[in-house]
This record gives C-alpha cells, structure tokens and sequence, in this order.
C-alpha cells in the first residue's frame, strides 16, 4: 500500500514538473539558456585544468638535475655519491641515472652534425653526470643545491629560472581554474534557484490550497524538485554536445599539441565523456540543490 502511494506520488510530481516547466516556458527557456552557458564554461575549466595538470605531468618528467661528476672521482667515490643522491628524500631513486663520458659521447654521436664536431674536438673533454629525476619538481632548488654540497660534484644544472617560472605559471593557471569552476556551478544554482522562485512565486495560490487540504510538505515540494533537476539536465545537453565533438575538433585541429612538442595535449577519448558525465551530475544536482533551497527559503514550508 505504501509502494503503490509512493509510486502515484512520483508519477504526479513528474506529470506536475514538466506541466510546470512548458507552463513557464519561457522562465524555463531562461533558465536552460544560463544554464548550458555557465556549464559550457565549467566544460572549458574541466578540460583547461584536466590538461594542464597533464602538461605539468609531462614537464616534470623532462625537468631533470644534471650532477656533473668531478673528472678524478673513483668508482669508489661514485659509487659513494650516488647513494647520497639516491638517499635523498625528493630523488626518485629508479629513474636517476649515472652516464659516464663515454655514454655521453655515444649518445651524441648519433646525431651526425654533433659526431663530426666531436671528431674535429678531439682535445674536447665531457664530464661524467647523473641525471636526477626528483619526485616534486617544486623542491627542484633545494634538491639541487643539497647535491651541488656533495662531495665530487664540480657543478649542478636544472635550468632553475625556467622551473620556477613555469612552475609558478601552472600553478596559477590551476588554481584560476579550479576557483572558476566553482564559481560557475554556484552561479548555475543561483540560476536555476531565481526560476524556481519565479515559478513558486506564480503557483502560490495553488501551493496555499494544497496545504489547506493538508497536502504533506514533501509532496508539495517533491514537483519543483524534480523540476530543478530536469532543468538542470536538459541545460547540460548543449555544454555535453560541444565538449565530445568541440574538443576533438579543436585536438586534430592542433594535431595534438600546444606551440610545440613539449606541450601535449590528453586525448579526446581519456577525457570527453569524463567531463560529460561530470556535467550531467553537475546539472542534475545543482539544478536539484536550487530548487530545494527556493523552495526552503522562499516558500518557508
């Protein structure tokens, strides 16, 4: 018995938010318009950030610290320094590596301009290094610095001005993103909560005969739920639309890459229909959340 009143109550509230929605069309049209903006523009935060992220992933595996080793160190003595280099805390130990000035010197001659220079610059002397990759490429300085104290190490490079720079630029880029994407799901709540309201606003005297008859508060509020949430869904067609078919234009578009091969953009298919899903959550709660917040504070059920 229950069931079937829970069920007859679904089915009118359902029946009652989408009479509610074309009643008010236009409010609602309003509504779906803003909402598929703002959810286009959380759409475009999502792939920034989601890319970024990937770029930054990507940086810090090319950002090394090359050790260059003092040429009269001992294999003793190396062997000593790359375990104080491998002890440190922010050294992945697994991905750094020791190349000897004949290594060095082999991989160069593979490119031929570089080979026939090294055969003209017989005199020409390489310094044995260890290439150090780092865990956090934020504490690239101190890391690099603590090395630069070892013993046996003549120099120490890791292009720290450009680390710290593009360091601090992702990090900006990040957090613009992330206070963005935030900002815009509050606005589409914002949104969806005033059409709410408008909507409440023009059913009251119906609202005030359904609590005359006793009408339970849950089953008044239960239609404008549902309508929050299908307003919030349909807004997000258009924003799920354009992120599958936008960015995987916009990807063969730049063949994958941003300016140049450093910077490589994530496939469409590792984070289109993430982003859509995201967004056909974000619609449904956020348009679900406004209206129950309408309803509490201007109702005053």
């Amino acid at each position: 018995m229950f069931k079937m009143r829970m069920l007859r109550i679904c089915r009118k509230s359902i029946k009652d938010a989408f009479k509610s929605i074309f009643r008010n069309f236009s409010l609602s049209m309003a509504s779906i318009s803003c909402t598929a903006v703002t959810l286009i523009l959380v759409a475009v935060a999502i792939l920034v950030t989601y890319n970024v992220r990937s770029i930054t992933n990507d940086i810090e595996e090319v950002l090394t610290i090359v050790a260059l080793v003092d040429q009269n160190a001992t294999e003793e003595e190396v062997e000593a320094l790359k375990t104080q280099i491998n002890d440190l805390e922010n050294v992945d130990a697994e991905k750094t590596t020791y190349d000897t000035t004949t290594d060095i010197k082999e991989s160069l001659s593979k490119d031929d301009d570089i080979k026939e220079i090294l055969e003209i610059l017989d005199d020409f002397k390489l310094e044995s290094a260890f290439v150090v990759h780092v865990k956090d490429v934020r504490d690239i300085t101190d890391t690099a610095m603590e090395i630069e104290g070892f013993d046996k190490v003549s120099r120490v490079k890791y292009g720290e001005s450009l680390v710290n720079k593009l360091v601090s630029m992702f990090d900006i880029i990040k957090n613009a993103c992330i206070v963005a994407v935030i900002a815009l799901i509050l606005v589409t709540a914002f949104l969806i909560a005033n059409t709410i309201k408008i909507t409440i606003f023009s059913r009251r005297q119906e609202i005030n005969i359904m609590r005359l008859v006793g009408t339970s508060n849950t089953v008044i509020k239960f239609p404008f739920l549902i309508e929050g949430f299908v307003l919030g869904i349909i807004g997000a067609i258009i924003p799920i639309l354009l992120t599958i078919y936008g960015y995987a234009f916009f990807y063969d578009f730049v063949g994958g890459k941003l300016f140049t091969d450093l910077v490589v953009l994530v496939k469409p298919e590792e984070i289109i229909y993430i982003t859509s899903l995201v967004l056909v959550i974000v619609g449904g709660v956020v348009g679900m959340f406004g209206s129950v917040n309408a309803v509490r504070r201007y109702l005053k059920i």
